[in-house]
């Protein structure tokens, strides 16, 4: 293979890795040293069920990927055997899964991640996993607009019975 043919190759892996990057809601950095094939499996199973995706890529490639989006924060984490986290559907689908799964399995360490546009530390990770899911904030949200609605009709409604 030609020296040519090898820089396509990978410019070829970034530019894959880039794509995923970009589609994602969220990244994040876990190193899984230690973690046997089956937890491993285990642990892409869960991450699928929920909309997301684990990539164990070259860390080098992972840092042309992410300085390319501008997420340079990340470069200080992509040392050692690091699986990337991507999540499509839920920005905290992703964080979730791993604080959960690194409670049971020690080994799997959380590094940290972008969520949103913005990068974050670890104990901060570890902080977005305990929030509830979009649709559960927003039907959180929605219930406490509409308390207030449905005390005051009930209100108007006793007021209008009684004359």
């Amino acid at each position: 293979m030609s020296n040519e043919s090898v820089i396509n190759l990978k410019q070829e892996a970034v530019n894959k890795l880039t794509a995923k990057m970009k589609n994602a809601k969220s990244i994040v950095v876990a190193e899984y040293r230690g973690l046997t094939v089956e937890k491993t499996e285990a642990l892409r199973r869960q991450l699928r069920k929920e909309g997301c995706e684990l990539i164990v890529a070259k860390n080098n490639i992972s840092r042309r990927a992410a300085g390319s989006l501008g997420f340079k924060a990340l470069d200080a984490d992509l040392y050692g055997p690091n699986g990337v986290v991507f999540a499509y559907d839920d920005a905290v689908s992703a964080a979730k899964v791993l604080v959960e799964f690194a409670k049971k399995n020690p080994k799997l360490v959380v590094k940290s991640g972008i969520v949103d546009g913005a990068y974050y530390q670890p104990a901060e990770i570890k902080q977005i996993a305990v929030l509830p899911n979009r649709e559960t904030l927003l039907t959180m949200f929605a219930t406490q607009l509409y308390g207030p609605l449905r005390e005051l009709a009930i209100g108007l409604d006793m007021i209008s019975n009684k004359e």
